[in-house]
């Protein structure tokens, strides 16, 4: 995942190839979990330590694909054990990467990160396991999903023949090298929604996890092709950008109500890119100046929505150094912190673990202990309520040392899952 002033989104690579061990399946139900304290809506009590494993293109897991389905299982205890390791207690697992599945999903297919060939059941259920699996080391399981994005590619006839996006070919678009679902269309978004919302209804997941992914990012020279409906839908908006920006708002508002339907006491949460507004397009804004900026670019009003009281926690990917002159963690860090003030919405700070060391980054990346740094600073705003590390193989792996100056600095004991209170109902025609 990579973030510049210019340049925000996430990169996947593919990851390392880890540890294979051969562990007897057992059978993982979705809802076997030792007791614990009866959850409400809420906010958190405890200090949210986690990390995001991704799938998409292997970056995290399984380390490639067409591993058993013993050696798939086995690395995702090991990425599990590891966040236990290091004094962690959350787990955000991307388990919808490409409009496909880490379970027996009866809306889309089998995700191909698993066994290579979309649509193949490999043998298991990942997501029932990471559960279950979590849960029995007091860890909270958050499933991530990304609602749009259709593939890594533009040809849909490499999609299996019976994916969504094969049978409604009038539902995608092709854009900056990759296939999209069209959020200007209704039927998309009810769609996406049900696919989402058969894995809350299924498994005791703890929360409803987007990313910064929304309306894509733009691409130079490239038009998002979606004049149609927005010739069908946008009667009565200013412009296509406001147009934009209320799908999205749509998206958000009918997930938050539909995870509320199916089970009250799972929380919803989104992680945007770090920048929502510079001041100089808007004096709410922060003192930035990003190239990217999500009320404008990805047409999403992330403040909006920790506004309005929509989402139960949001995690902002504050992916730069402290200094970094077109976006300052140091400034970030505090505008956020007034965003969710006197609001029911909990402030997680996204870290950019990945970046620790790494060539190519800023001379204050070189330095194990700028991580540290990040937490130290955090510690003086009181909405910051806990942090995020991207990703998982950085925490298990830990090249530059930064993860292990982070626990020994912040997390010098194990702490249980992140207890919480009732607070105010969401506000919002939710």
């Amino acid at each position: 995942m990579e973030h510049t002033a210019q340049v925000g989104r996430r990169g996947f690579v593919v990851a390392a190839a880890g540890a294979l061990a051969a562990l007897t399946m057992a059978g993982d139900a979705a809802a076997a979990r030792p007791p614990r304290p009866l959850r409400r809506r809420h906010r958190a009590l405890g200090e949210f330590r986690g990390m995001w494993l991704a799938t998409v293109a292997n970056r995290d897991w399984p380390s490639r694909q067409g591993l058993s389905a013993a050696e798939q299982r086995a690395e995702l205890i090991a990425y599990l054990d590891s966040a236990v390791a290091r004094r962690l207690n959350a787990v955000v697992f991307q388990v919808r990467p490409t409009a496909d599945a880490l379970w027996p999903s009866p809306y889309e297919p089998w995700a191909e990160c698993l066994t290579g060939v979309q649509g193949r059941d490999p043998g298991w259920d990942p997501l029932g396991t990471a559960v279950t699996e979590a849960h029995r080391r007091g860890l909270e399981l958050h499933a991530w999903f990304n609602p749009y994005r259709v593939a890594n590619h533009t040809d849909p006839s490499r999609l299996v023949a019976s994916h969504p996006a094969r049978t409604h070919p009038e539902w995608i678009l092709p854009y900056g090298g990759k296939l999209y679902y069209n959020p200007g269309l209704p039927e998309v978004r009810s769609f996406v929604q049900d696919a989402m919302t058969d894995a809350v209804r299924r498994y005791d997941i703890d929360a409803v996890h987007f990313d910064d992914y929304f309306y894509p990012y733009p691409v130079a020279g490239q038009a998002f092709g979606d004049d149609a409906a927005y010739a069908r839908y946008g009667a009565g908006f200013g412009d296509r950008a406001a147009w934009r920006r209320d799908n999205t708002d749509r998206l958000v508002r009918e997930m938050a109500a539909r995870i509320r339907a199916a089970k009250p006491d799972v929380r919803f949460g989104i992680s945007p890119f770090g920048v929502w507004r510079n001041a100089a397009t808007d004096p709410l804004g922060s003192d930035t100046r990003a190239g990217v900026q999500t009320y404008d670019d990805l047409h999403a009003d992330t403040r909006k929505w920790v506004k309005e009281g929509w989402i139960d926690y949001i995690a902002p990917q504050i992916y730069w150094n402290i200094g970094f002159a077109a976006a300052d963690y140091a400034k970030l860090l505090p505008w956020w912190n007034s965003v969710v003030q006197g609001t029911p919405v909990d402030l997680y700070v996204g870290e950019a673990l990945y970046k620790a060391g790494a060539a190519g980054q800023p001379t204050p990346w070189q330095d194990p202990a700028e991580l540290s740094r990040h937490l130290t600073l955090a510690r003086q705003y009181a909405e910051v309520r806990g942090h995020c590390f991207f990703s998982a193989k950085e925490v298990r792996t830990d090249p530059a040392g930064a993860m292990a100056r982070v626990v020994a600095d912040h997390y010098p004991t194990a702490v249980l899952p992140t207890l919480r209170r009732p607070v105010q109902p969401r506000r919002g025609p939710v």
